[in-house]
């Protein structure tokens, strides 16, 4: 591993002045060579402003957020993070690296989740580099090794849980959102550490199931509310229809045997329970007629 480190550097304000010192010493130099007509002096001058040109190539802007690796005959020297203008070895090779937030969208994938029932998934990934020297040493391309391990991970991260939670505290793609991101985001994390790559944040973009199933899961999905609906809904009509029998019995109203406090609860129930509005029999004779 190739750790990363403050690059050699000196401010470019004051060298700019030294060099502009430089300069006019070494042209005024050759000019008063000319005239005394010393053959050396101006082949010295001349050097001399050869050699100040060429020193004002290591002159570097670091924009804010922005790093520049610095590398000399093959090797790494250290990374400029402070902005600003600065004077470095003019020998070295220099590289720019974005250090700004960055986020990346993944393709809708199409994977087979826990449960073996193909889904389209997507994520957002937010990012940024780090590690300079390990972003740009350590692997070919970061970005594109971002994208590749990040997709990876995702499809990973799907088959491992199913789309809807059919059991109680059972984890599920659609149901438990945050612990899917942090999922997501630690395993994006643990691929992209040897590239330099922070994962700041990491979320699902796109859920759904596939095309070919989509209907029949649309179908599951309704059956399974409506039966807790009319679970609900029965457990309810039972309170009520027990509530109902207690005052009856405690007010002293009516008097029911078995069979006729049956048909009582039957009836409630129909009422309660039903999903269309019921006929109501007027009886008009008397309870057991």
């Amino acid at each position: 591993m190739i750790a990363e480190k403050k690059a050699w550097s000196l401010p470019g304000g004051l060298m700019i002045v030294l060099f502009l010192a430089a300069l006019a010493a070494a042209i005024w130099s050759l000019i008063d060579a000319i005239r005394s007509n010393a053959p050396v002096q101006v082949v010295v001058s001349i050097v001399a402003i050869g050699l100040i040109a060429a020193l004002t190539k290591g002159f570097v802007i670091v924009n804010p957020n922005e790093g520049q690796v610095l590398t000399l005959f093959g090797r790494y020297t250290g990374t400029l993070k402070d902005p600003g203008l600065r004077w470095v070895n003019p020998f070295t090779a220099r590289t720019r690296v974005s250090l700004r937030t960055r986020n990346f969208e993944t393709a809708k994938l199409k994977v087979n989740d826990f449960d073996g029932n193909p889904i389209e998934i997507a994520a957002v990934v937010v990012w940024q580099v780090t590690e300079t020297a390990e972003a740009i040493f350590q692997v070919d391309n970061y970005e594109n090794f971002m994208q590749v391990q990040s997709e990876s991970a995702l499809r990973n991260m799907a088959t491992s849980h199913p789309y809807d939670a059919h059991n109680e505290g059972q984890m599920s793609l659609r149901s438990h959102t945050t612990e899917t991101a942090d999922q997501l985001k630690k395993e994006i994390q643990d691929r992209l550490t040897r590239a330099g790559v922070t994962v700041i944040e990491a979320r699902i973009s796109h859920l759904a199931y596939a095309p070919e199933i989509a209907s029949a899961m649309l179908q599951r999905q309704q059956a399974s509310a409506i039966v807790a609906a009319r679970s609900k809904i029965v457990e309810g009509a039972v309170s009520m229809v027990e509530n109902a029998l207690d005052m009856l019995a405690q007010k002293h109203i009516v008097e029911l045997d078995s069979e006729r406090r049956a048909a009582m609860v039957s009836n409630l129930l129909v009422v309660l329970c039903s999903d269309r509005h019921t006929q109501p029999v007027v009886n008009t004779g008397t309870l057991y007629t």
